[in-house]
């Protein structure tokens, strides 16, 4: 990877900053829009999976940064990524065609505790991966392991408990 020009920098940085508040703000959006006449229920186990799958790629890389494979780390923060892409798709999908679903649960003092966090947390998650990422890119790998601090336990924590939040609700579709 070689080292971005002070110009190409400023518009990367712009354009994390646009697509971390843009995100948020076309998932809103999407959320009141309703198609009628297509059938996704069928999505919210596979995007559960994505999750899972999302959290164990990303576990996998850090044991391989840790083992000194970093060849095998970039691919599969890449992976990580277009997970991560894949489940937004496939949730706003689900969400255009489908009613929202309500818990009926008895944990719901668990429940929306997680699901709140989990919310606030993949907004947050935005900026701190592209940022991470743009880091590594940069080959300005001090910064990158700064920010990784804070970025994998999250990304992790959002993977992980939105998978949970799957399994809580899964009995009331």
């Amino acid at each position: 990877m070689e080292s971005m020009s002070e110009n190409k920098l400023k518009n990367a940085k712009r354009l994390i900053i646009g697509l971390s508040i843009a995100i948020p703000m076309v998932v809103v959006v999407l959320f009141g829009v309703k198609i009628e006449g297509v059938d996704f229920s069928f999505l919210p186990p596979i995007y559960a999976s994505i999750n899972a799958f999302t959290a164990v790629t990303l576990i996998l890389a850090l044991v391989a940064i840790k083992q000194g494979k970093r060849t095998i780390h970039q691919s599969l923060m890449k992976l990580a990524l277009l997970l991560s892409l894949a489940f937004l798709g496939c949730y706003v999908a689900y969400h255009m065609t489908s009613d929202s679903t309500s818990y009926g649960g008895e944990y719901g003092m668990v429940y929306y505790p997680l699901l709140i966090a989990h919310i606030l947390l993949s907004i947050v998650v935005v900026p701190l991966v592209l940022f991470t990422y743009l880091f590594a890119w940069q080959e300005n790998f001090e910064k990158h392991k700064k920010w990784t601090r804070f970025a994998f336990p999250i990304w992790l924590f959002v993977a992980v408990s939105g998978v949970v939040v799957y399994k809580m609700i899964a009995p009331y579709y």
